[in-house]
Parts: structure tokens; C-alpha cells; sequence
């Protein structure tokens, strides 16, 4: 049983880097399918499909390397708030990665979003990832 199911699809996604995947099967909720939108939306994956089977659902996500250098997209995924200490920032709080070259993943009350969407909203939340 998994007790942080973002961690969990963040580490997946670490790992079938590192050992060189082409794709990564990750058992799907809501929240996570979110998520591999918001990666596919700001380029960092090269596809993805959501698939129906007799349980709760599977996310496929091909992942994207370079072609010349062969290295991966996604360079760190970090996760930031965690079920044993939540980090909640309001808009004015909410850091920039890397200079604003990486994106952080917020849960607002207006759904699962950027931080560049979060501040343009005015709206502040839950900082779930770092991704750069």
C-alpha cells in the first residue's frame, strides 16, 4: 500500500529515467492524470495514454530524451509538500524554479495548475512538485 501516491508517481518516473525506459506504466487516480498533463503541457514528456482496465486505470507516459546527448528532459522532480508536513504558499509566496525555467505544480481551489497559472489567477495552495 502506497501512503503517498505523488511520490510514488514522481519516483516511478525518477527510476524508468535512470535505468533508460522508453515508457513508464503508473497506476492512474485523478490527481495523477492531472499531473501527467500538466508534464505533457509544459513539454517534459512526449506522450501519454490514459487506459481502462478492471481496476482503478493505468497511466502509459512515453518519456523524452534528447536526441544527441540521449539525457532525459525532466532533469529532477522533487516533491515538496508531503502528507507528513503540507506546504501550502500564497501567490506572492510561491518560489520560481530555477529562475522560472522548471515548474512548480500547485492544488488550487481552482484544480490542479502551474505556478505561473496559480499567480496569474491570484490564487495560492498546496505546492505538490518541483520539476526542471
Amino acid at each position: 500500500m502506497v501512503t503517498d501516491p505523488i511520490a510514488d508517481f514522481l519516483t516511478r518516473i525518477r527510476n524508468a529515467q535512470m535505468a533508460g525506459h522508453r515508457i513508464v506504466e503508473i497506476p492512474a487516480s485523478n490527481l495523477k492524470k492531472r499531473l501527467t498533463e500538466i508534464l505533457y503541457e509544459q513539454g517534459y514528456i512526449l506522450k501519454y495514454k490514459f487506459e481502462d482496465d478492471s481496476k482503478q486505470g493505468l497511466i502509459k507516459i512515453a518519456l523524452k530524451y534528447d536526441p544527441t546527448t540521449k539525457q532525459a528532459a525532466i532533469r529532477s522532480l522533487e516533491r515538496v509538500s508531503r502528507p507528513g508536513l503540507r506546504q501550502y504558499a500564497k501567490p506572492a509566496e510561491i518560489k520560481r524554479v530555477i529562475n522560472g525555467l522548471g515548474v512548480a505544480i500547485i492544488s488550487t481551489s481552482k484544480g490542479v495548475i502551474t505556478d505561473k497559472q496559480a499567480k496569474a489567477l491570484n490564487v495560492g495552495g498546496e505546492v505538490l512538485c518541483y520539476i526542471s
